[in-house]
């Protein structure tokens, strides 16, 4: 994930961009109120607001329906065949594919009702060939380092076999044979992330390849991640990569690649509710899986709702299957203090805590090459960091293979 020192806007910035906005909505050479704007701003920030609006041109795209959300959001209801994936050369003029054969063994208790994202408090939906996406603004593009690397992560976004990393995890996973998916029930909190640069997660990963440049993953779970998303929300988030991050893929359908098909979850929205300290638990399902017939990797969330799928030929090594699969949490260390970061990880309890304190993953699961969903066998653990986070396993009969994992970062052993 991210590496590099990111761009900062600084107050004054940010009054200029505002003023930008609101004297000309689309950027012209020939605009005096462009014009204008080149009295205030550094050449540099012009051509870089200039490609942050081209941006936005290409993936916002036509609404019949808009729906404002409590968080700040507002979802458009797009048509399905209009979201940016169909942008991609080898999906153009194509529309999304009908359901697939789902997971043999998918008898869990996973109930619910659908409406668990902010978004959808209001009784307002997206309505039938639409699919409901997020609105990426122009703070949203300006907040990245750049325009270009807006929406991606940069290297080690997987856990890594060395200490050196700002990206520190608390993981269970599994390699050494073939996969066709994963499925795992996700506690969801709400950490505290302490730097506008850092960021908490908590997802699985489908991965291929090695740790080099021809690194393939699929991801999913929930995140809060300010640069991202302006704020401090639990956001439902997924992505994709086959080049290890250098240069494909993106979180959620912020580039053409992932194929949206479901009408009620809004990729990066709000998840609600979320769980409390010693109090109300709350949990999401979420499962990834290959398609045996087409070989696409579809996306299931919640109480067995399709979201979507990424096609094969996105891939290198996942064109085939997995060699392995990981579940648990990461965060970003930038040390912009000189110090560990305080950014918790899962509840922000460490895992000994258990039920109610510490964040779990229950009902731990691989897809094999039949198509059935089994337990996880010789499972392995990994806190790289573990006086600021870490992570306990088990195995019941209620939540199968389960651990509690996460911390609170900065304390008298984490200094």
């Amino acid at each position: 994930m991210a590496s590099s020192t990111p761009h900062k806007t600084t107050p004054t910035l940010i009054t200029f961009l505002i003023l930008a906005s609101s004297l000309s909505p689309v950027v012209s050479d020939s605009s005096n109120h462009f014009a204008a704007n080149q009295t205030f701003r550094p050449h540099k920030e012009l051509n870089r607001l200039k490609r942050a609006r081209a941006y936005l041109s290409k993936i916002n795209k036509p609404s019949l329906k808009t729906i404002q959300s409590p968080d700040g959001d507002v979802i458009d209801c797009v048509l399905s065949h209009l979201q940016p994936a169909f942008d991609h050369p080898q999906l153009k003029g194509q529309k999304p594919l009908e359901p697939p054969e789902r997971p043999k063994g998918n008898d869990t208790e996973e109930t619910g009702t659908e409406k668990f994202q902010l978004w959808t408090v209001s009784g307002e939906s997206c309505p039938e060939g639409t699919i409901p996406i997020r609105r990426t603004t122009e703070s949203d593009v300006l907040r990245a380092s750049s325009v270009r690397g807006f929406g991606k992560k940069l290297q080690r976004g997987v856990r890594r076999d060395t200490l050196s990393s700002d990206h520190e995890h608390a993981v269970a996973f599994v390699n050494g044979d073939q996969y066709y998916g994963a499925k795992a029930s996700i506690n969801v909190w709400a950490p505290r992330v302490t730097d506008e640069h850092e960021f908490s997660l908590s997802q699985l990963w489908v991965i291929s390849g090695t740790f080099g440049r021809d690194l393939n993953t699929i991801e999913a779970g929930w995140q809060v991640s300010p640069k991202l998303y302006g704020d401090n929300y639990a956001r439902f988030f997924t992505y994709w990569t086959t080049d290890a991050y250098q240069a494909t893929g993106c979180y959620n359908l912020l580039c053409s690649g992932f194929v949206q098909t479901n009408n009620k979850i809004a990729i990066g929205a709000a998840i609600s509710p979320r769980s409390s300290y010693s109090s109300r638990q709350f949990d999401i399902a979420i499962m990834v899986w290959k398609d045996p017939k087409h070989g696409h990797w579809w996306l299931e969330f919640g109480p067995g709702l399709l979201v979507g799928y990424w096609p094969s030929f996105l891939f290198t090594h996942l064109r085939n299957h997995a060699s392995m699969v990981q579940f648990g949490g990461e965060i970003v260390n930038s040390k912009s203090m000189g110090h560990h970061t305080s950014t918790q990880m899962g509840s922000g309890h460490f895992a000994d805590q258990g039920y109610g304190k510490s964040s779990y993953f229950r009902n731990l699961q691989v897809v094999d090459w039949d198509n059935n969903l089994i337990s996880l066998s010789n499972i392995h653990l990994l806190a790289d960091h573990p006086n600021c986070y870490d992570i306990k396993a088990g195995k019941n009969s209620g939540w199968g293979n389960y651990f509690y994992y996460g911390g609170p970062g900065r304390n008298l052993r984490c200094p």
